[in-house]
């Protein structure tokens, strides 16, 4: 029986070079079967332009992308979208507002088609807020826009325990500070990545790929992991 297919976190800076480790990694799990992008967390701020971008990006790689739409929820609901997925050997989740995607995708046949694919050998990556929104909260703005402190809310819940931290050598590490003292268990975990790195689930392994670095917050004090080291201090995701 095939087992799951790896699953992918990337810190941001999606569709650009610096990306090839984790995509390529990515592309060839997916091998000659259907292939897709969400442009969910990307609603309001240009989805055909994201869409755009990964087609392009991907068929640098050798993989042919297409939308599968998931903008609202009749988008979401519909059998024949769920269907498309259920098929599906490849899925990523673009950036842009974190609280979209599980407000969007959550408890509805499209995403549960889409775990029970890579349950079957698919592909499953994440950037920025499509990362996050794969842990088992995201973070989002406490109060209006620009406002660097951030409080959780429940996201798609496949990585238990965790809350990804995008950007984190860039503006992302600004919000460690407030998300700590804020957690909404003890024994969550914040995890940090880099732009165009990935913290990256395969053989039932976590490892880092890209040119940066991925640091793990189980208490007020991180460890970082370079490019290529096993991370530890990461639960497996659920597998049901």
């Amino acid at each position: 029986m095939t087992g799951p297919g790896p699953l992918a976190l990337v810190g941001g800076g999606e569709f650009r070079p610096g990306n090839e480790a984790q995509d390529r990694v990515l592309a060839e799990a997916a091998g000659e079967g259907p292939s897709f992008v969400l442009a969910t967390a990307a609603a309001r701020q240009g989805p055909d332009l994201a869409v755009q971008n990964a087609r392009e990006w991907f068929a640098r790689l050798g993989l042919e992308v297409t939308e599968l739409p998931a903008i609202r929820r009749a988008d979401v609901r519909s059998s024949e979208n769920a269907n498309r997925a259920r098929a599906g050997r490849f899925f990523y989740l673009v950036g842009g507002d974190p609280g979209l995607v599980p407000k969007t995708l959550a408890g509805t046949p499209v995403w549960e088609a889409i775990v029970e694919a890579w349950l079957a050998g698919a592909a499953l990556g994440g950037s920025s807020a499509g990362a996050m929104a794969l842990g088992e909260w995201t973070l989002v703005r406490e109060r209006f826009p620009g406002d660097r402190n951030r409080r959780f809310t429940p996201a798609l819940r496949l990585l238990p325990r965790v809350a990804v931290v995008p950007h984190f050598d860039t503006f992302g590490k600004r919000w460690v500070r407030g998300a700590l003292a804020g957690l909404p268990d003890n024994d969550a975990i914040l995890l940090g990545i880099d732009e165009r790195t990935a913290a990256i689930w395969r053989r039932r392994a976590w490892r880092t790929l890209g040119p940066g670095g991925v640091t793990v917050f189980t208490g007020e004090s991180g460890e970082r992991f370079e490019a290529g080291n096993r991370i530890s201090g990461l639960p497996h995701p659920l597998l049901h």
